[in-house]
């Protein structure tokens, strides 16, 4: 009996069509208060060894794509918490030399914090969207997927409480949304459409980054936030 209960086990993932393995991939945005950023990993084994590459790795049998994905981004770079969102799936069959291999995508804004590299991850570290180096296997293609992808979403969902600091200037604000979109903005009109959506709440507190004249600090209202995220609206610049 208990050689038969071995024998079927071993058939638990035997199937009679060929079937793909699944990864996951993460694509992690970060904003240094002037540009945005995109966190890597260098590979510490083969293929790609020593090359640049998004977060990621096999998925276990027992966990949903979701789960696999965040332990993988804890494994490899250190980052926790992070609130990520599927993107894409990317099933081209030459993608992994490997084996035949599709990957399910996310992406997530986070905070810039200290990573260091785990696991087979022999680096972590942030990279300047203008400044990423030839990636390994497709995650070229995969972060400009994320690019597009957010680019889009600025525009139905308010950006800004997962990467900015808790208080920040106009100007911070409207960095950010310069570096995601690639357009300059009117200081003025950029204020005016912001103030229109109630979702700022101006502070005492000011900060002088420069000698002309001291910049007011806000926070976000995060009620208010969190019922436009929620309920969706469309910004238009």
């Amino acid at each position: 009996m208990d050689e038969l209960n071995k024998s079927e086990e071993g058939k638990k993932y035997c199937y009679k069509y060929p079937h793909p393995s699944v990864t996951t991939d993460c694509v992690i945005f970060g904003f240094d208060g002037a540009k945005l950023r995109v966190l890597l990993v260098q590979r510490g084994v083969e293929p790609y060894k020593g090359r640049w590459a998004l977060p990621g790795g096999f998925l276990k049998m027992d966990e949903c794509a979701e789960d696999g994905a965040l332990r993988e981004l804890q494994e490899e770079t250190g980052l926790e918490g992070a609130y990520i969102r599927q993107f894409h799936t990317f099933t081209a069959p030459e993608r992994d030399p490997r084996e035949r291999v599709i990957t399910i995508a996310y992406y997530a804004l986070v905070r810039m914090q200290e990573v260091k590299g785990g696991d087979d991850a022999d680096d972590a570290r942030w990279f300047a969207l203008d400044e990423v180096p030839q990636l390994a296997f497709d995650h070229d293609q995969i972060l400009r997927k994320a690019e597009q992808t957010l680019r889009q979403q600025i525009h139905f969902e308010p950006v800004g409480f997962e990467l900015l600091p808790e208080q920040f200037t106009i100007k911070e604000l409207q960095n950010l949304y310069e570096a995601i979109l690639g357009i300059r903005f009117d200081r003025r009109n950029f204020y005016n459409k912001m103030k229109r959506l109630e979702m700022l709440e101006q502070l005492d507190g000011t900060v002088n980054p420069s000698q002309k004249k001291e910049a007011f600090l806000f926070r976000f209202n995060k009620a208010k936030y969190e019922e436009l995220k929620q309920k969706g609206f469309r910004l238009e610049f």
